[in-house]
């Protein structure tokens, strides 16, 4: 029996050594367009600053080895350029000649190329580089390392944008980043994407939102936006996201669905019989929602090519859907997210409930504790988890790992507060911001707490709401929410008689755990009090990030 796989890296190379673990005697062919069959492509922005210094370490298998260890026919600099899926054969293309191959089994795994707009002038720029793959970063660091440039413009604010961005200030370069999105990172919500807005200008990087470029003149150079203005550079960073590589599939008669990607079924079985596809290609459910998605990560291909494998080698495997589990390291901030956004949850109209958090990342009173802001996102009537998103200097991914397992445990709100997590001072705490993410959660649930997030902070105004700020004078003294007066929470029972019982109050401190103490107490006086979830906090991260 011949199996052949179309492309290798994290989806191909997955399905070729399950295979070989599964059945010895199978004849397992890959087929790789270009010249490695097996390289770590996340780690591509890591080179271009030094940070990986040895080009070599991007290599993690060679035929020579895959051959030695596993017994695999790997194919490189091969491209497979038509199906024939009535004679179960591919036709080949190698240095000029073409031949074909017969296969019992055929597993496309061609991934995802980066989307290039048709901007006026971009067939005439010289400057101009996308990252998908290793000969990808070596034109990249060529350019670099010979025309030595001093400004870059990276086009797109998603992971390998910011990252890239990152790693070319890591070489002196000056950067600017082009997003045509409202915030940078649009996989996350806008009030936790603005810590990392802050983060890049706080390094140096000039970053454009609500903005796009048109035009690319003088080669590449000089780069018009759609408000006319326009920006000299040296290099320029395509990254404004990935298509599918479909072309193959489409041409065999396999379905395609949303923006072009592979359809399959939970086994990934395409609809022409022994035609499976795995990848950054296909469509998978969202395991939230069951809904199409397209979700281009290396973990889930990872995964999705061993399970191909344990279908075609007859052992019995369901493709369960993704949460869309992530993380982009942005300097000295770290974000992470899984599950679906606000934005999501609200365009799909459901009845949903946030709640904001901070905490740190290990004991405060040990050396070296740094803030963690923790988001989720939640039904409040089911306690259904929806997504959760994370930033801080340390410790996010942690986090999001934990709720990412809530989630694909089917755990919910009320079960946060009760995982037990590793505690000690160098690690974390004894009450982790995991759970006390729950604790907050369940008081809404429960009614116990009532809330109100930043962006309804202006429409509650016009209520005519009274606006309280119980952080001490010295920290209201530094900066508060316009409008807000102060009373600090220590003299609040003293002074509850300024207040009026006839209409709502908004509280607001550091972080919206002190109000939240003011909240519960001005509501069991009788008043109608509401918690700024997030507080100061969120509001100074937005408003520096404008």
């Amino acid at each position: 029996m011949r199996t052949i796989i179309v492309g290798g890296v994290a989806g191909g190379m997955s399905a070729a050594t399950r295979l070989r673990r599964l059945d010895e005697d199978m004849d397992i062919v890959i087929i790789e367009k270009g010249p490695y069959v097996s390289f770590a492509n996340c780690g591509l922005p890591y080179y271009v600053s030094g940070e990986i210094s040895n080009r070599d370490d991007l290599l993690v298998q060679t035929p020579e080895k895959l051959k030695a260890r596993f017994n695999l026919d790997v194919r490189p600099n091969s491209e497979v350029i038509e199906v024939n899926p009535d004679k179960k054969e591919v036709v080949i293309s190698h240095e000029g000649e073409t031949y074909s191959l017969s296969y019992d089994k055929l597993v496309l795994s061609p991934g995802a190329k980066p989307f290039i707009p048709p901007l006026k002038g971009i067939d005439e720029a010289d400057n101009l580089f996308t990252l998908r793959n290793v000969p990808d970063v070596d034109q990249v660091m060529t350019y670099i390392d010979e025309k030595h440039p001093k400004k870059a413009v990276v086009i797109g604010a998603g992971f390998i944008g910011l990252e890239m961005a990152e790693n070319l200030a890591h070489r002196g370069i000056e950067v600017t980043i082009i997003e045509m999105a409202p915030h940078v990172l649009p996989t996350v919500d806008k009030e936790m994407a603005a810590f990392i807005t802050n983060e890049l200008k706080n390094k140096g990087v000039k970053v454009l939102t609500e903005q796009g470029v048109v035009e690319m003149e003088d080669h590449g150079h000089t780069l018009v936006l759609n408000n006319g203005a326009k920006i000299k550079t040296d290099l320029v960073l395509m990254s404004v996201g990935v298509r599918p590589e479909n072309a193959l599939a489409e041409s065999a008669g396999i379905k395609l669905g949303m923006r072009g990607g592979i359809l399959v079924d939970d086994t990934y079985q395409t609809n022409v019989d022994d035609i499976y596809a795995v990848g950054d290609a296909i469509i998978v459910k969202n395991q939230i929602n069951n809904e199409d998605a397209m979700i281009a990560l290396a973990s889930p291909a990872n995964r999705q090519g061993r399970q191909v494998a344990d279908v075609i080698g007859g052992v019995k495997r369901q493709n369960k859907g993704s949460i869309g589990t992530a993380i982009v390291r942005v300097f000295d901030e770290t974000i992470a997210s899984t599950g679906l956004t606000e934005k999501q949850v609200k365009d799909l109209g459901y009845d949903y409930e946030v709640v904001h958090v901070e905490g740190k990342n290990h004991a405060g009173y040990y050396p070296g504790a740094s803030p963690i802001v923790l988001k989720l996102i939640f039904n409040p009537t089911t306690g259904k988890i929806y997504g959760a998103q994370a930033v801080g200097h340390d410790g996010a991914d942690k986090r999001i790992d934990v709720i990412a397992t809530a989630i694909k445990g089917g755990l919910g709100v009320e079960d946060l507060p009760e995982l037990e997590l590793t505690y000690a001072p160098p690690f974390g705490s004894a009450k982790d911001v995991v759970n006390m993410v729950g604790y907050a959660a369940l008081n809404l649930m429960e009614g116990i707490a009532k809330s109100i997030q930043l962006d309804e902070l202006e429409e509650a105004r016009e209520s005519g709401v009274v606006l309280i700020d119980v952080r001490s004078k010295e920290e209201y003294d530094k900066g508060t929410i316009d409008g807000f007066i102060n009373i600090p929470l220590n003299d609040l029972r003293e002074r509850v008689s300024e207040l009026p019982k006839d209409k709502e109050i908004i509280l607001s401190c550091h972080s919206g755990q002190r109000s939240y103490i003011a909240q519960r107490m001005l509501s069991q006086m009788g008043y109608d009090a509401k918690n700024l979830d997030g507080s100061y906090l969120l509001y100074q991260a937005v408003n520096n990030s404008l």
